[in-house]
């Protein structure tokens, strides 16, 4: 029965990705006069290149002097720690000197921006940390720094006086205060770190490495590195800066904690060995090339960023709307695994985003642990974990995905996908509630169980993706344009034919998921 059901599915998909590639391929044909930020292709002879988006036609743009300058690093990094056998505080001065170079040409003198708040939040740190209003102040400091960056563009020296306004003449080449968002992180990170190393411990990681393959073969893995509070020299003022300014997650992350930055300067990470780490980099230049494939053929962002995704009937609104998901995640993917692979060769691993593919996520919660699986991970820690944790998980998401928003920027449609995706978040955990008190205790109610998850995936699925169209395409004003496009009779057959694609596609993640389970 699973068989037979699995080759219909299998045959469904090969159909749907033919259908959705042969229409992307006339769409891009018909309408690249009409599109904005098409450039001369190289890969492919007469086609133009999709650079609309301006965040991977930067990193693509840079790509080979950021290689060359990060080999410098990891050089000078690696070569340090073995001639002279650095530890922690040996290695923080070295890559205190490192980022601060980078740093120097990214920011210019705005440097002294970025140092001055993460010397006073060291202050407060400091002072704080063993007082019961220490989270209460701790996180009032960040926000308004978080808000104040954005809302005074970074500030201008000239604020401070006539006679400092030379500097805003040596501001970088890159706004100081979009990567302060990530500092921001990593100081919250620093602070609780520190205030929990006082206390007693928050996990048992004596009985994790019981049960974790990684550790019981004598190696580390994340998870101890992260919860393993560190001793108390570990968290000097040179160790801390280092942790904030480290060069190779400085603009992107992933995003790691201080515990365990702190420890790998001790002792370099080891789950990943040479052989792994070559490995990871041919697989992502594989990516890379897949990406070019996809931006010359597909120009999917190109529609989103002219707005010419609004004269398109519905079904090639959702073949639009479907593919500019799958560029944002292949443009993670490939920028957030090149900063990782080169804080791994440094000896500092990190977590990693995207550890599963967006066309194998049917329900919210595993859509967020792994979309940016280092930022999910971050805020369980220091969020969901210290608001109550599961016992208030309705409330807790309000206030966790309105900062996520407020993270990113200062927008309305921000804060409009962030609770969009509060409110699809309550059917999915009454759902989870009530399927967990059903009992499939014959072969029928599984039957029925199976169905019933199917079905609410195709659901999630679809509001997932309204929610980051809204988000991080149309906006909030686009809610009302996107609804009456698929409730009117060009747009309901279309409505109900991605429910069904939904449902066949969520019904093979089940069957992956037994392959996997049965294959352990």
């Amino acid at each position: 029965m699973k068989s037979r059901e699995l080759g219909f599915l299998l045959t469904y998909a090969a159909a749907f990705y033919a259908f959705i590639i042969l229409r992307s391929l006339r769409l891009s044909r018909d309408h690249h006069t009409k599109l904005y930020g098409l450039r001369p292709g190289w890969l492919i002879s007469q086609r133009l290149n999709d650079v609309s988006d301006a965040q991977w036609r930067n990193f693509r743009a840079n790509l080979p002097i950021l290689t060359i300058v990060f080999s410098i690093f990891a050089t000078v990094a690696n070569v340090s720690r073995t001639l002279f056998h650095f530890k922690a505080k040996g290695m923080s001065l070295i890559w205190l000197l490192i980022s601060l170079t980078y740093l120097s040409y990214l920011h210019g003198a705005c440097i002294i921006f970025i140092i001055s708040i993460a010397s006073l939040n060291f202050l407060l740190v400091k002072i704080f940390a063993r007082t019961k209003y220490f989270s209460f102040v701790f996180w009032i400091f960040n926000l308004f720094f978080l808000i104040c960056n954005r809302v005074y563009e970074g500030y201008s020296f000239s604020i401070f006086g006539q006679h400092w306004a030379f500097l805003d003449n040596f501001r970088g080449t890159f706004r100081w205060h979009i990567c302060f968002n990530f500092v921001v992180l990593r100081m919250l990170s620093f602070g609780y770190d520190y205030h929990w190393a006082h206390q007693d411990s928050r996990s048992s990681y004596k009985k994790h490495i019981q049960h974790c393959n990684l550790c019981k073969s004598g190696k580390t893995c994340y998870q101890i590195l992260q919860e393993r509070s560190v001793p108390d020299d570990k968290f000097a003022f040179t160790v801390y800066l280092s942790y904030l300014l480290y060069a190779p997650l400085y603009l992107t992350g992933p995003i790691i904690n201080f515990n365990a930055y702190a420890s790998q300067l001790d002792v370099p990470q080891n789950p990943f060995s040479v052989r792994n780490m070559a490995w990871y980099g041919v697989r992502w230049v594989f990516s890379l090339i897949l990406m070019e494939l996809m931006t010359h053929l597909f120009y999917y962002n190109a529609f989103a960023i002219s707005g010419v995704w609004r004269h398109l009937s519905p079904l090639d609104v959702f073949i639009v709307g479907y593919g500019v998901l799958n560029f944002m995640w292949l443009k993670f993917f490939l920028i957030w695994r090149y900063f990782r692979f080169w804080s791994l060769i440094c000896g500092i691993e990190a977590p990693e985003n995207m550890p599963t593919c967006i066309n194998n996520c049917y329900n919210l919660e595993s859509f967020w642990k792994s979309w940016h699986a280092s930022y999910n991970k971050w805020l369980v820690r220091y969020m969901y974990i210290p608001l109550g944790g599961s016992q208030r998980k309705l409330l807790n998401i309000w206030a966790i995905f309105t900062f996520v928003a407020l993270w990113h920027d200062l927008e309305w449609k921000l804060l409009s996908w962030a609770w969009l995706t509060c409110l699809f978040f309550i059917p999915e955990v009454l759902f989870k509630s009530a399927a967990n008190a059903f009992q499939a205790t014959n072969a029928f109610r599984e039957f029925l169980l199976r169905e019933l998850r199917a079905v609410a995936g195709a659901v999630t699925i679809t509001c997932l993706m309204v929610a980051n169209l809204v988000g991080f395409v149309i906006g909030a004003s686009g809610i009302n344009w996107l609804t009456s496009q698929f409730i009117d009779r060009d747009g309901i057959p279309v409505l109900a034919g991605m429910l069904v694609t939904f449902y066949v596609g969520t019904k093979l993640m089940f069957h992956v998921q037994d392959f996997k389970q049965s294959r352990h």
